[in-house]
């Protein structure tokens, strides 16, 4: 592997998030340190314990700066810890590369994503398994079904979500700080949050390691991955409200006071929009977009899927010679995948908090 050429002032930063880590992990430091592809490399002690003591003060003495939390605080919240290290000790450096102890990053990979942010320093690069083998089911399974649903919430094709091997610019640090989440989903998060930036992502394949099946790993599938499915569940939340705001409002005016089935729909659709913009800009999609950008395109994308849920809940309504109303539910429910990837790329396409 060709290395990287010797600029002192820009070479990544390793860290590495400790829990309770195994024996490998001065190994590890140590060919890190050997290489002198890597300008330091720093460990993040999240509260394992003085039973592992001994595997920290080696990593030390192999020539690992040591941070410490008293007590365990989250794989994210160790992670921000050695991001804002970084950021303080190696300002104007090309960025840091995170690796997980857990001996599934092989040091050669390591200095390859290393390469990869080197090369493109304004770049998200991340560390990508292929899961093909022998891979535990639990990580088949989690990866897969976050995967599906990163990709339908942000748009981006992530080979692995749930990678702990990336390359993070030393600009993009800040931004990250500010993430609230202090778990595995602070990783999920800095998808979501290099997304909406628009990012660029580089991915680099790496090979996929797993030691007595991912035994060791505190990693849990469903829980873990549940973070970003909240993304989307807070669309259904406020989806669902404002259809309870809409069609209450519809058959209010239609059975009582308005019976025209046109204007009741623009009439209802008008209500329910104030709480759903209102709701999606500032708890969904958390856009930094301006009001002035954001409710025109907003006010154009009502329009547009109000008139087509109308020429459609219409022509069902006749077709099936069902009630109006249960027409109109049943269409806007079909609409209301369609109404998140608009609102997504469309509504609130501008920088997110």
């Amino acid at each position: 592997m060709q290395a990287i050429q010797q600029q002192p002032a820009r070479l990544p930063v390793v860290l590495i998030p400790a829990y309770q880590p195994s024996s490998a992990l001065p190994a590890m430091v140590r060919e890190l340190v050997a290489s002198g592809e890597v300008e330091a490399v720093l460990v993040v002690d999240d509260g394992s314990g003085p039973e592992y003591q001994a595997i920290f003060d080696a990593a030390a003495a192999e020539g690992a700066a040591v941070l410490r939390h008293v007590v365990n605080l989250g794989k994210g919240a160790a992670l921000k810890t050695g991001l804002n290290a970084a950021a303080c000790r190696f300002e104007g450096h090309v960025g840091v590369v995170t690796a997980d102890a857990d001996g599934q990053h092989k040091v050669a990979d390591i200095l390859r994503t290393a390469h990869a942010l080197y090369d493109h320093p304004s770049h998200l690069v991340l560390g990508v398994r292929d899961f093909h083998g022998n891979v535990p089911l639990r990580s088949r399974i989690g990866n897969g079904v976050t995967r599906g649903v990163m990709r339908f919430v942000t748009g981006h094709a992530f080979t692995d979500t749930q990678t702990g091997l990336r390359g993070i610019p030393m600009d993009f640090v800040p931004e990250l700080m500010r993430s609230t989440p202090n778990g595995y989903d602070f990783e999920l998060d800095m998808l979501l949050r290099g997304r909406d930036a628009r990012r660029e992502i580089t991915e680099v394949a790496i090979e996929t390691v797993y030691i007595d099946q991912n035994r060791s790993s505190h990693f849990n599938p469903l829980l873990d991955s549940m973070r970003v499915y909240f993304v989307f569940l807070r669309f259904a939340a406020v989806s669902m409200i404002t259809a309870g705001i809409d069609n209450t409002v519809f058959l209010l005016l239609y059975h009582y006071a308005w019976p025209s089935v046109i204007g009741c729909q623009f009439a209802s659709r008008a209500v329910a929009g104030v709480f759903n913009y209102s709701a999606n800009k500032l708890e969904v999609f958390r856009s930094r977009t301006g009001n002035k950008v954001a409710l025109p395109r907003y006010c154009l994308s009502v329009v547009a899927q109000g008139l087509v849920s109308y020429f459609l809940f219409i022509h069902l309504s006749r077709l099936l010679g069902i009630d109006v109303a249960i027409a109109k539910i049943a269409v806007e429910t079909a609409l209301f995948f369609a109404s998140f990837i608009v609102q997504r790329e469309f509504v609130f396409r501008g920088k997110r908090s």
